[in-house]
């Protein structure tokens, strides 16, 4: 079972926020090889969603306000670990945070910036490609932008992953 929990930086204890980092190193550094500043400098400005498992993160993003990094509100460092992956917990950790700056930031649109071969993964949450392909780290990425929330779509459990 997951435990999800929402916490500003300055929530952050100084365990939560290790683990957090050694998560967000194993991913993106050790596991993707990619050698370059993980700790960027933006997290005290961001809001942080951790899906712990057995007092391990299994899932973790940061969200930004618009205007903080983009003129969109923003999701990013999106991952799960080897703990959850497969388990349909990036779907629900992806949900989550959207449903979070619908309610934050209501109706603001929402960009990320997307390794190229989860672009089908994020098109299910009615995110679409805004960017030619750029490389970050030796891999491919694109901008993505998905459209503010209409009133119609402001019902509980929205966004519904499409398959």
């Amino acid at each position: 079972m997951i435990e999800w929990q929402w916490r500003e930086f300055d929530e952050l204890t100084g365990r939560e926020w290790y683990a957090i980092a050694a998560a967000r190193e194993a991913v993106f550094v050790v596991e993707q090889t990619c050698a370059y500043q993980e700790l960027d400098g933006r997290d005290a400005h961001a809001t942080h969603l951790i899906g712990w498992r057995d007092n391990q993160v299994a899932a973790y993003l940061r969200c930004f306000a618009p205007g903080v990094k983009w003129p969109e509100a923003c999701l990013g460092r999106i991952l799960t670990t080897n703990l959850a992956r497969g388990s349909g917990i990036g779907r629900e950790l992806v949900a989550r945070g959207l449903q979070f700056i619908e309610e934050r930031y209501p109706g603001s649109p929402v960009r990320i910036g997307a390794q190229l071969r989860l672009e089908k993964f994020y098109n299910g949450f009615d995110f679409v490609r805004d960017s030619d392909e750029y490389d970050e780290d030796g891999i491919p990425h694109i901008e993505m932008l998905r459209a503010g929330a209409s009133a119609e779509s402001k019902r509980p459990g929205f966004p519904p992953p499409r398959e």
